[in-house]
């Protein structure tokens, strides 16, 4: 498939919109030199076709969050003008019923930058919290009860945008085979929150030459990345400029503890340079019959992995 094909479309559905983003879309790339694997084996398990997959359990829908900004760009490349460790997020979605891959699904992603700030909302500054902080590294690992209710990327409902910036926001297709690719950057943290990324699945809608129309949001969700990592991106600059109060993935109360099934990314980088870049990939089990725009509630944690 072709990026200048688009899906069918299957029904009349409420109106989504986003909007193309001016030019030739940027193709992803991956991260450059040779990654090694962080140290688990179920990270380096090979990714397998719908074919040969087990079927799993529905991915957790999580909050929206309230930074979501429908009409972004359509490009695989979100990083723009940020700094920061090179990120890879490779997804596959499919259908957690008969794991056939979803084709021609709309896939959005966006995160905060390295120090913490969202596009769109920068004059409310580290995750919705104040200024980006500035100064010495923390060190260690946090203490103390989780917090609660956390600003930014958590529960609360949708502010609207102070600001024209989008970086680090984007929506793409899956190909044939559910896959796709964004290339941004490792993103930082917040005050009350562990490092994550927001994603949204919209299918049933059409691919035209102003973007994607119509169709429904199938899947609400969150990505997390694991304390290891987050610790070696710590070291790095610019993130090793953020001072706000770290959340591990224990104390993030948005995070449902389940793994995979929970949004939980397999990573591959260098160990001794992660500076290098990250390779993120994960298989989302979504039901395309259903809708799922948003979340203030969070259900209910599954048991079972997800496939990846």
């Amino acid at each position: 498939m072709t990026d200048s094909q688009v899906p069918e479309n299957r029904g009349k559905l409420a109106r989504r919109t986003v909007l193309m983003a001016s030019g030739a879309a940027v193709t992803a790339v991956g991260v450059g030199g040779a990654l090694s694997v962080n140290a688990s084996a179920e990270e380096a398990a090979p990714r397998t076709h719908a074919s040969a997959e087990t079927c799993y359990t529905l991915t957790s829908e999580l909050v929206e969050g309230p930074y979501y900004i429908d009409a972004d760009k359509i490009r695989r490349d979100i990083t723009e003008d940020q700094e920061g460790i090179p990120l890879t997020l490779e997804l596959k979605v499919i259908d957690a019923d008969t794991c056939k891959p979803l084709r021609n699904a709309a896939v959005d992603i966006w995160h905060c930058s390295a120090t913490g700030v969202y596009s769109g909302y920068e004059s409310s500054g580290n995750g919705g919290g104040g200024p980006a902080p500035t100064g010495p590294p923390p060190s260690g690992t946090p203490t103390g009860e989780p917090p609660t209710g956390g600003p930014g990327g958590g529960g609360g409902g949708h502010q609207e945008p102070t600001d024209d910036d989008r970086f680090l926001r984007g929506t793409w297709h899956t190909d044939r085979h559910g896959h796709v690719t964004f290339k941004t950057i490792f993103p930082g943290w917040y005050q009350g929150r562990a490092v994550h990324i927001h994603t949204k699945v919209h299918v049933d809608g059409t691919w035209t030459d102003a973007g994607y129309e119509g169709g429904h949001t199938c899947h609400t969700g969150q990505f997390f990345f694991d304390e290891k990592s987050v610790l070696a991106s710590a070291e790095v600059a610019p993130y090793s400029t953020n001072t706000s109060t770290r959340t591990t993935l224990t104390e993030d109360t948005i995070y449902p503890q389940n793994g995979h099934t929970g949004g939980l990314l397999y990573l591959k980088y260098d160990k001794r340079n992660i500076a290098k870049g990250v390779r993120a990939h994960l298989t989302m089990g979504v039901a395309p019959d259903e809708t799922h725009d948003s979340s203030d509630t969070q259900p209910s944690p599954s048991v079972s992995p997800s496939a990846s």
